[in-house]
C-alpha cells in the first residue's frame, strides 16, 4: 500500500478537524442543553413541591373550614331545637289563654248593658235603705210588703252572703 499523497492527508486532517469541531460544538450543545434541563426539572420539582404544598395547606383549610361549619350546624340544630321549643310552650300557652280571650270579648261585648245595671245598682245603694214603717204612710214598708221582691229564704241567703257591688275584672 502505498502512502496517500499529501494534499489528501491535508483535506483528511482538516476534515477531522472539522468533525472533531463539531463534535466539541454539539458536546457544548448538549452541555448546555442537560444543564438546562437539569435546571428546569429543579425549577420543575420546586414548583411542584410548591404546589404539594399548596394542595396539602388548601386540603387542611378545607378540612377547617368544614369543621367549622359541621360546629355551626350542630349550633343551629340546636338553636332550632330552643326555638321549636319556645314555639311550643308558646302555642301551649295561646291555647290557654285562648279560652280567657273569648270570655274577655263576651265582657267586653255586654259591658255596656254591665255598665247600665252596675250605674242603677250605685244609684239603689245611694238611695239607702227604706225609712221603717210609719203608721201615717199609705203603702206598707218591710219584709212582708207586697213591693218586696224577695223571699224569705232570699232574704236569709242574703243575710249570710252580703252583695258587693263592683267588677272583678
Amino acid at each position: 500500500m502505498s502512502a496517500p499523497p499529501p494534499l489528501q492527508i491535508r483535506e483528511a486532517n482538516a476534515h477531522l478537524a472539522a468533525v472533531h469541531r463539531r463534535a466539541a460544538e454539539l458536546e457544548a450543545r448538549l452541555d448546555a442543553a442537560e444543564r438546562t434541563v437539569r435546571a428546569q426539572a429543579e425549577r420543575l420539582a420546586r414548583h411542584d413541591q410548591q404546589l404539594r404544598a399548596a394542595l396539602d395547606e388548601l386540603g387542611r383549610a378545607k378540612d377547617r373550614e368544614i369543621a367549622a361549619l359541621q360546629e355551626q350546624l350542630l349550633t343551629s340544630g340546636a338553636a332550632v331545637q330552643s326555638l321549636q321549643a319556645a314555639v311550643r310552650q308558646r302555642d301551649e300557652l295561646i291555647g290557654q289563654l285562648l279560652p280567657r280571650a273569648e270570655l274577655l270579648q263576651e265582657i267586653c261585648r255586654r259591658r255596656p248593658a254591665l255598665a247600665g245595671l252596675l250605674a242603677t245598682l250605685a244609684e239603689a245603694e245611694r238611695l239607702g235603705p227604706l225609712p221603717a214603717s210609719d203608721p201615717g204612710h199609705p203603702l206598707p214598708v218591710g219584709p212582708s210588703s207586697s213591693l218586696a221582691n224577695s223571699t224569705r229564704e232570699e232574704e236569709d241567703r242574703d243575710h249570710l252572703q252580703p252583695a258587693v257591688f263592683g267588677t272583678t275584672v
